[in-house]
């Protein structure tokens, strides 16, 4: 009969688990992710700092193998993997990364460009920094609490006795269950003297406290250019953000990066101008370099394509557009004196810490204390033992348990018994005797000190000043992170990155546009696709914005600089535009916004509007002409001066009328007003339609008509005599030239 388990308990699957949960989360937030206020450090960081002590590899003392610290770490204190403990012990070796590396790292650590290229933990040897000093330099004095390791063969401290808030100094990240904590490194100077000074006034404020940390300061020389009230927020709650941008320096009409923000790789600072630069969205920037070396740890060089480039401007879009400007979170969780995970303001961190340092110190001078005590009571049994040296020797020579004896007969202790017992003969010379005595004076002197110092709250503090203060002047180094308030820099706009050339557009019989370089293109001797062939162009510059408009009177705009080059046969702009069913596109402009246009159908009417009104966000275009039936759009004619240009207008007829600009209507959209008399039977039938229209200057403009084979350029003088006013029927063309195929200003 198989036997029944009874020793075990039955609960609920949903409570097993949410205590399974909220045991496996306390052990991240307490054992992995946040850092303990008193030492700053996460257990991981801990451990390899000690063990690293334990394996005497001090600042003065050779380096080992990374390979042994990672070794001794996850052997006898962290049981977990060593790449996760190699990685830990990688970040607090480098410069770029730590504001204070605790470890001296030899061989490849990784460099700025990519953190995590460092070579694997065999190849590299590793020691402490002299700074680590300030955590591990009162640890065996009686400063923190023991407790076992994880398989309770060894003991390991539950802290490190730090002499400087190290939770401000490197800061820390770390991403725990429901929480996080993103703490920015400070400046170490800064830090003591908020210190000394939120002793010296315990009811300091915070804005006075920012009087001495005044932000954070990074690894790097980037700015930190968030303003100064918004960091006196972020320590008055805990949490903000503090945004750096990049140094750069100009060189002989070239720009020089020198500092980067922390955390941001040159490398991919590169990668992303040069992306804007091949999507041809820097236009004002021709070349860029990475000079960095060893001197030059950051050294990009910008170069502007003419000394007419405003490099100002340009900074402003690379700091908005790419890491050259950097955003950091901050969010002052950590783990309190209670155990506790809690966001802190700066003044919360600072008292805290100098409660733990009150009591590490006192911790210390008590430890001190009992040791100079024991000492000054073994002095006093060997001084017994001096003034009663034959007596002595005569109970140590003739008793056969000298020990009670001499404990009997002097009313020594049993410590003092021993310690006589065990003293070399040389030692109980005369000279020996002066030295003790010498000794003895000294710790009476001492232990007074301690005595004095521990009875009294204002020497304590006076004491922790007085270290504070020789610790910033040993460690301390000026700041890194210049505080400069600047506004966040913002991109340019789009039309503003495009290189302003001349250009042609140039619209197919099929709805195909391209884009090629230059004005002096002629549109009609580019190839076209099988079937296709030559409809509309217009001039303008790559900067500005094409609109296309369709046989049912929408416009459509796009930039001129996103269009194909005319090398190929273009684009179809059903691609870009969805223009109604059966529509198809019949004429093109291009302009600035203020530019003004004469729109007009075959049906003989139109109106005058700005460039501006025709431009659409959306795909689908914008009504803009209203279409009689059959009527065609025609191409859009560009006013210079509207109160002295004219308009010429010619039919299929030969019928030419000149008139004012200004007897049009300015309109958004419409059908407009009747340009030219056409009769409405021949209108109807198809016969006679408007054939085009142009704009000429008074007095100098002139035009060119086009009928077959034949055409005939018309001087202001010539078309004077076809001036009348709008809707007119117009004068007749010479004979030869009544169908006419198209009309063009002269330039």
């Amino acid at each position: 009969m198989t036997p029944v388990a009874t020793n075990f308990e039955q609960i609920p699957l949903r409570e097993y688990a949410e205590r399974a949960y909220l045991d496996y989360s306390m052990y991240v937030v307490l054992d992995r992710a946040l850092p303990f206020i008193g030492d700053g450090l996460k257990p991981v960081q801990r451990r390899i700092v000690y063990a690293m002590s334990e394996l005497g590899l001090a600042a003065t003392a050779k380096p080992k193998k990374s390979a042994r610290t990672v070794g001794d770490v996850i052997g006898k204190f962290h049981p977990h993997g060593d790449s996760s403990v190699y990685e830990a012990m990688v970040l607090m070796a480098q410069p770029f990364s730590y504001r204070y590396p605790l470890i001296d790292g030899q061989g490849n650590f990784g460099s700025s460009d990519d953190p995590k290229s460092f070579a694997a933990m065999r190849y590299t040897e590793s020691r402490l920094t002299p700074i680590a000093e300030l955590l591990l330099g009162e640890l065996g004095m009686g400063t923190v609490e023991w407790t076992p390791n994880f398989d309770g063969t060894l003991k390991e401290p539950s802290w490190l006795p730090a002499r400087m808030p190290h939770v401000l100094l490197n800061g820390s990240t770390g991403i725990a269950v429901g929480m996080a904590t993103d703490i920015p490194p400070h400046n170490l100077r800064e830090v003591a003297s908020a210190c000394i000074h939120l002793l010296d006034e315990p009811s300091a404020s915070i804005a006075d406290l920012c009087e001495h940390v005044r932000g954070p300061d990074f690894p790097t020389a980037a700015e930190i250019i968030t303003p100064r009230n918004e960091l006196a927020a972020m320590y008055a709650t805990g949490n903000g953000s503090v945004r750096c941008r990049a140094v750069y320096v100009e060189e002989r009409g070239n720009i020089v990066l020198t500092a980067l923000p922390h955390q941001v790789s040159p490398a991919r600072v590169i990668e992303q101008i040069a992306a804007q630069m091949r999507a041809k969205k820097l236009p004002m920037l021709e070349d860029l370099r990475d000079e960095s070396d060893h001197e030059n740890p950051v050294r990009l060089v910008l170069i502007p394509r003419s000394n007419r480039v405003d490099t100002d401007a340009m900074m402003q879009h690379l700091f908005a557009t790419t890491d050259l400007e950097k955003s950091f979170r901050v969010n002052l969780n950590m783990i309190g004196l209670d155990g506790r995970p809690q966001v802190k303001t700066l003044k919360q961190v600072l008292e805290e810490w100098l409660r733990f340092r009150a009591d590490t110190v006192t911790r210390r001078l008590q430890h001190r204390l009992e040791k100079v005590e024991r000492r000054l009571h073994l002095l006093e049994g060997l001084r017994i033992a001096f003034l009663n040296l034959d007596e002595v020797i005569r109970i140590v020579r003739h008793e056969d348990e000298p020990k009670p004896a001499l404990i009997k007969r002097f009313k020594l202790s049993e410590e003092q018994a021993d310690y006589i017992l065990e003293t070399k003969l040389r030692q109980l010379a005369r000279l020996e005797e002066m030295k003790l005595d010498a000794e003895r004076d000294a710790l009476e002197e001492e232990r007074a000190k301690i005595e004095v110092t521990l009875g009294s709250k204002a020497r304590l503090k006076t004491l922790i000043k007085q270290e504070l203060k020789a610790d910033a002047d040993k460690y301390g180094d000026a700041r890194r992170s210049p505080l400069v308030e600047r506004a966040a820099a913002q991109a340019l706009d789009e039309s503003e990155l495009v290189v302003s050339e001349p250009v042609t557009i140039v619209l197919s019989a099929k709805g195909w546009a391209r884009a090629a370089k230059g004005h002096d293109v002629d549109a009609t001797t580019l190839s076209y696709r099988e079937g296709d062939q030559y409809l509309a162009c217009a001039r303008g510059k790559s900067a500005q914005q094409v609109v296309f408009l369709d046989s049912t009177g929408r416009s459509y705009s796009t930039p001129a600089h996103t269009l194909p080059s005319a090398r190929g046969n273009g684009e179809p702009l059903t691609g870009r535009f969805t223009p109604p069913a059966g529509a198809r596109f019949d004429a093109v402009a291009i302009g600035d916004n203020a530019t003004r246009l004469i729109l007009a159908t075959d049906a003989g009417y139109g109106f005058l509007t700005r460039f501006e009104a025709l431009l659409a966000n959306k795909k689908a275009g914008k009504q803009v002409v209203n279409i009689d039936d059959a009527a065609r759009v025609l191409a859009p004619a560009c006013v210079n001066d509207p109160a002295r240009d004219r308009i010429v207008a010619v039919t299929t007829e030969g019928h030419l009328l000149m008139f004012s600009v200004a007897d049009l209507p300015e309109l958004d959209r419409g059908r407009g007003n009747k340009l030219i008399e056409i009769p409405k039977a021949k209108l109807k039938s198809g016969e006679e339609r408007l054939v085009g229209i142009a704009v000429v200057a008074e007095g100098t403009g002139e035009v060119t008509l086009h009928a077959g084979a034949r055409k005939l350029t018309l001087k202001w003088a010539d078309l004077v005599e076809y001036g009348g006013n709008r809707a007119q029927r117009g004068g007749l063309l010479p004979r030869g030239l009544r169908r006419v195929d198209s009309i063009e200003t002269t330039a």
